[in-house]
């Protein structure tokens, strides 16, 4: 028995199920990159000046160097302090993030700590005085 070919006319695929602009289309490290930029927009807002000289990645996972041997936990961030020639930097560790988290609303608090977690390392204070709202677990929206 012949099954009927989808492609009846030899014209190929007729385009992306969804159009760029349809959430849909969004992967799901295009949602991750933007809870990562929502979290700095909002530290942003708050603490000021003190990220403009910082840059923010995401990176897929922490490299070999970063994981301890010994069994602690994988690191869901970092930051490096300025250098000579180079500014601060702050990174997210995607795929270690997404494996803590259950859910889209968990996911994005996680990243809000995270990223609070290593501005707070970089400037040296404690995260509750980058974000009042960590200790409660509520973001601060400034």
């Amino acid at each position: 028995m012949l099954r009927p070919h989808r492609d009846r006319r030899g014209r190929g695929a007729r385009g992306p199920l969804a159009p760029a602009p349809v959430p849909l289309a969004r992967t799901r490290r295009d949602t991750f990159d933007d809870w990562v930029l929502d979290a700095v927009e909002r530290l942003e807002r708050s603490i000021g000046p003190a990220l403009a000289e910082v840059e923010i990645a995401v990176e897929e996972v922490p490299p070999d160097d970063r994981v301890d041997p010994h069994g602690d936990p994988v690191p869901l961030g970092r930051a490096e302090p300025p250098g000579p020639g180079r500014p601060g930097r702050l990174v997210v560790y995607r795929r270690p993030v997404e494996l803590r988290s259950t859910g889209g609303r968990d996911r994005a608090a996680l990243v809000h700590d995270v990223v609070v977690e290593q501005v707070a390392d970089l400037l040296g204070v404690p995260p509750e005085q980058v974000d009042p709202g960590y200790a409660s677990g509520e973001p601060d929206d400034g």
